[in-house]
């Protein structure tokens, strides 16, 4: 069975050194803080982003609607769960349709006092809109209301549009890593 290695990138932001302007989003949007009514919408908003993505393939759970529910649950029951850095985002630009969950991010307080950032989901459609710039702008306010100034996220190094975003924001590569994944191949049937 064929072996891959994937580069991961551990980065580090210390909110006192950089400034931290205020997240907006574009019209048709609107944010939804943590409730743990809203589960169901972070995990489908997480499944939607990350099902025919890399990271799906590198976390199965992430392909799996059910998986990112359990991921949910496990991180909102984490007793370093944090509802102030965790929101999601909903499209709500279509009077004919309901709101759509469409980008999330959840934040939990690790060793040390340092926050480390879960997961950053948008779904494909609605990328290119700032709705990822906009989830950390945020996920940050509520870190730092927590009185945590340390936040560490991982990043495949392949993912080049979030890695531009973490380092614009001032996020810096503090650790490399690699995560061995298993390649599987079905052969044609006939």
């Amino acid at each position: 069975m064929p072996v891959t290695h994937f580069k991961r990138l551990m980065m580090e932001l210390d909110t006192r050194r950089v400034l931290v302007p205020e997240p907006t989003l574009p019209d048709g949007y609107e944010w939804a803080a943590w409730h743990p009514s809203t589960i169901d919408e972070h995990a489908r908003a997480k499944f939607e982003s990350f099902r025919d993505d890399l990271d799906g393939e590198l976390f199965s759970c992430l392909s799996d609607e059910s998986g990112c529910r359990r991921l949910m649950y496990d991180i909102s029951h984490n007793h370093g769960f944090l509802s102030q850095a965790t929101w999601l985002i909903r499209f709500v630009g279509n009077p004919f349709l309901r709101s759509l969950p469409c980008a999330t991010i959840q934040g939990l307080r690790k060793q040390g006092n340092v926050g480390g950032v879960q997961n950053v989901a948008v779904i494909p459609e609605h990328r290119g809109f700032g709705l990822g710039r906009a989830l950390m702008l945020q996920s940050i306010k509520g870190y730092q209301l927590a009185g945590i100034h340390r936040i560490r996220l991982e990043v495949t190094a392949a993912n080049r549009p979030a890695v531009n975003l973490y380092r614009s924001i001032g996020f810096e590569v503090r650790r490399i890593s690699y995560r061995t994944v298993e390649q599987f191949f079905e052969a044609d049937a006939f």
